[in-house]
């Protein structure tokens, strides 16, 4: 990965560390880590959704002995200021600073971890695919705070994060209108295949049959309406995660583990 010149860190932009020859050797960024895994008898390797970097996999050297500085600092949901040496392959993990320790406050509720999991192995999957988005990283950054708070309901924050990660993405889904051919909803069908809500006309075999509230109630997810959200029936919610569920795995193209995990608990 290509390293600019020049960085942006908590206190604004600052010079990257330089080799002789110019060439960038080292980066700092605000990041929040996404997963964990170990590599060797001491050693992890971390996944950080960045900033400004955007995915970066590093090695945390010696995290996982009692005595590491900052081996806690690196667990899943923490917001961290990281600092990183360019490696040939991996880059390498030399400071962490923490922010925020979103992991403290998610770890004792099972159904908020839940969420966060699905969410983190989601940004995850769609900025592989993708160049560096802030939105990403800050729509993550809110989601996952607003689990640590105990804002909204986990399965209602997760829906709503999926389908506003997959809309930054370009995969907004049609949850009014037919995606195909225009027709004024509402609509009682919907296709992931064909981009959403479709009409009778355009319905293709096998498309979901959801009450045109579930629909509604995603469309309160997406633009943050949160009273009509939360007061939908909870038969429509049940209705809409299904629907959520099919629109992420169909556009990424992979069944998200820990989602399926969630839908069987």
């Amino acid at each position: 990965m290509s390293r600019p010149a020049t960085l942006t860190g908590r206190g604004g932009a600052f010079p990257a560390a330089l080799c002789d020859n110019g060439s960038v050797h080292s980066y700092r960024d605000e990041g929040i880590v996404l997963a964990g895994h170990k590599l060797g008898e001491a050693d992890r390797i971390v996944t950080v959704l960045t900033r400004s970097h955007g995915l970066v996999r590093a090695v945390a050297k010696g995290v996982r002995r009692t005595k590491s500085r900052f081996g806690s600092r690196l667990e899943p949901f923490m917001l961290v200021d990281v600092q990183c040496h360019i490696g040939r392959n991996l880059d390498i993990v030399t400071q962490v600073e923490l922010i925020e320790p979103f992991a403290r406050g998610i770890g004792a509720d099972f159904d908020a971890y839940s969420a966060a999991s699905v969410m983190a192995e989601t940004a995850r999957s769609i900025t592989e695919a993708e160049p560096v988005s802030r939105a990403q990283f800050l729509l993550l950054v809110s989601a996952i705070r607003s689990l640590c708070k105990g804002e909204h309901p986990p399965r209602l924050a997760l829906d709503a994060y999926l389908l506003r990660a997959m809309s930054v993405a370009g995969w907004a889904p049609s949850l009014l209108d037919c995606a195909q051919c225009g027709a004024p909803g509402p609509h009682r069908a919907f296709s992931a295949a064909l981009g959403g809500a479709v009409c009778s006309a355009c319905r293709p075999s096998g498309a979901a049959l959801p009450d045109t509230d579930a629909l509604d109630h995603l469309a309160a997810l997406l633009t943050g309406d949160w009273e009509s959200a939360e007061s939908s029936d909870l038969h429509d919610q049940i209705d809409g995660s299904k629907l959520v569920s099919d629109w992420v795995s169909w556009h990424l193209e992979r069944n998200i583990r820990s989602l399926s995990v969630l839908e069987r608990t």
